[in-house]
């Protein structure tokens, strides 16, 4: 009986015929959409090429893609854009941790404590709908110009995000189920951890990939404004003299260091999701 049991256990499930078709066309769906994807992205860069080979658009404002990767390369073999990857992407991180797990953690603290949150939300809205590119000048003067301006003003940008995207996930926990906590004698404490968190995981991982994107976009705004290196300044370098190639080159590096950051958070997705369903 036991290795009946067994034979059981190891063997292979089988599916119905529909099912198996069913799958092999969401795998051909697939395949479809991605080998799409790449074939479309091959003729936009050969059009380009050709209509500024042959001088159909100025190259000279749009550059064409042999002169961005000559420009790549150049740069690879000069050691300069490693250097200016590295700080841009280093600082990246670090605003995108800071801000993300400092803003989850504010968001807890106005929803354990009813009467700060009810202060504090006035002054949360006004920070959400303000400029932050207007406080570039004051952060530059309070924590001096360089590294430490730029994360703070990328932290800036996103922690407000995160804490008006969390908070509202906690909030939105139904109420039946917390009063139902509340009447089996759980403390607050125990409600956070086991109802509200683990509610709010969807919401977080949203913040996650909102906070790629926002973590950029403050990197470069910082590097625009007080950085001598990162991918921000030799944007900004090229532009003022004129080497659209240069900034061409900036930005297609740009895009691949965000779409990895990207894609990274995906798989972090994939293993919270994974963990959160096995509990």
């Amino acid at each position: 009986m036991m290795k009946h049991n067994q034979h059981l256990l190891t063997q292979k499930p089988t599916y119905s015929k529909e099912y198996q078709k069913y799958k092999h066309q969401q795998t051909r769906k697939k395949i479809f959409i991605f080998s799409s994807q790449i074939i479309l992205f091959v003729v936009i860069v050969l059009l380009w090429e050709i209509l500024a080979k042959y001088n159909i658009i100025d190259n000279f404002i749009t550059s064409s893609p042999s002169k961005i990767w000559h420009t790549i390369a150049s740069s690879l073999k000069d050691g300069s854009l490693l250097y200016h990857s590295w700080i841009s992407l280093s600082e990246t991180i670090i605003a995108f941790l800071i801000a993300t797990f400092l803003g989850s953690f504010i968001a807890i603290i106005l929803w354990w404590n009813e009467t700060i949150r009810k202060i504090l939300e006035p002054y949360i809205v006004v920070l959400n709908s303000l400029p932050k590119i207007a406080l570039g000048p004051m952060i530059i003067v309070w924590v001096g110009v360089g590294t430490q301006a730029i994360i703070v003003m990328a932290v800036m940008i996103m922690i407000v995000i995160t804490i008006i995207s969390m908070l509202n996930s906690f909030l939105s926990c139904e109420p039946n189920k917390i009063l139902l906590l509340k009447s089996m004698g759980a403390s607050k404490w125990q409600i956070l951890k086991k109802l509200i968190l683990p509610y709010a995981i969807p919401e977080f991982i949203s913040v996650l990939k909102i906070n790629v994107g926002l973590a950029w976009v403050g990197t470069i705004m910082g590097e625009y404004l007080c950085s001598r290196a990162g991918l921000g300044y030799q944007i900004n370098y090229g532009s003022q003299v004129l080497d659209l190639s240069l900034v061409m080159a900036n930005t297609v590096v740009l895009c691949i260091l965000a779409t990895g950051m990207y894609l990274l958070v995906s798989l972090i997705e994939k293993y919270i999701r994974k963990k959160h369903n096995k509990n």
